[in-house]
């Protein structure tokens, strides 16, 4: 079941065709869509359902929307869903993330812009084989890294663990397979694994099938930095769909300053 009634009201989000923009910053905390909405021009509160609330404001006049997913790729990936079948097609999940490999440890990066997930969850393979990769739109990636360059922020782009267990990172050893997660953790740092969160893949993954584009951005300080740099690619992105060809769209996200 994905609607309430004959209106077309989402089962778990509340929202409807017309509620919410084609482009969606993803916090997992509703409290957090408060902070958000705040950045967004004329944000109205549209819905708040279970851990899913939703604002809906504008940027450059163009309706953009803010929805808290909860924790997990489980939560997240409803989200997506109901935010696809209410028009969105452009998400930037916006949250905190822990450093994983040497390079990720320099105290100077404020945060990630994700370019791909590990998928070491269980969300994603209700959905396709493990060997179809999550990766993020390279537009969105683009635009995320340009905003961050030009609001003086330092973020690392690379690769995130999206995992379910968040004390089978912070405490493997209360785990009966703690070899097991200790192991893996090493060959995250080894692999240059820049980053661990638990939402990531859903996201890249059901954008990708669906059709839609995404990317993450996780502060490894301050989340206002975070927020800063995805509102600000949200316009570049903006400007970039008004132009014609893709060579104009690549160079459009260097070239634009708001």
């Amino acid at each position: 079941m994905t609607v309430n009634d004959d209106s077309g009201m989402m089962y778990h989000i509340h929202c409807k065709k017309g509620d919410v923009g084609r482009y969606v910053l993803l916090p997992g905390d509703p409290f957090r869509t408060d902070i958000i909405a705040g950045y967004l021009d004329d944000a109205r509160l549209v819905a708040h359902n279970r851990e899913h609330k939703t604002w809906t404001g504008t940027l450059n006049g163009e309706p953009v929307s803010v929805t808290s997913t909860g924790m997990g790729c489980p939560s997240a990936a409803i989200a997506v869903e109901e935010l696809i079948r209410c028009g969105a097609d452009t998400f930037i999940r916006v949250g905190t993330a822990g450093r994983v490999c040497e390079r990720s440890q320099d105290e100077r990066w404020h945060g990630v812009i994700n370019t791909a997930a590990v998928r070491d969850e269980g969300t994603t393979l209700q959905y396709i084989p493990l060997a179809y990769p999550a990766v993020a739109d390279r537009y969105v990636v683009q635009a995320l890294a340009s905003a961050a360059c030009e609001l003086g922020y330092e973020f690392l782009e690379g690769i995130t663990q999206s995992k379910d267990s968040f004390y089978g990172e912070t405490e493997p050893e209360t785990m009966p397979n703690e070899n097991y997660l200790r192991d893996r953790w090493q060959a995250w740092q080894r692999g240059n694994v820049v980053s661990s969160e638990m939402e990531s893949a859903a996201i890249f993954i059901i954008s990708s099938i669906r059709g839609c584009r995404a990317s993450s951005i996780m502060a490894f300080k301050e989340i206002e930095a975070a927020i800063e740099v995805a509102c600000l690619a949200v316009r570049k992105l903006i400007k970039l769909d008004s132009t014609a060809t893709t060579a104009d769209q690549t160079k459009g996200i260097d070239n634009d300053k708001d």
